[in-house]
């Protein structure tokens, strides 16, 4: 079963602020994200995801090599 974390715990897990997570629900640019009820969760394999996809090879955008990030997590 997927442990659920609070917006706290998942902050902590990918090392931001509660309110960071709190703005990026706004924007849609932080991790996906579980509404229950009025509950806010989030999933470890979401978290993981997310922040998989924040490896980076380089600064700028048009010199990032997202498959070459992607192939060094594989290994």
């Amino acid at each position: 079963m997927t442990q659920l974390m609070t917006t706290v715990t998942a902050a902590e897990y990918i090392s931001k602020s509660a309110s960071w997570l709190n703005k990026t629900r706004m924007t849609g640019a932080g991790p996906v994200y579980l509404k229950i009820g009025g509950a806010v969760r989030y999933t470890k394999d979401e978290l993981d995801v997310w922040l998989a996809g924040t490896r980076r090879t380089a600064v700028y955008d048009f010199a990032n090599d997202n498959n070459r990030a992607a192939a060094r997590a594989a290994a």
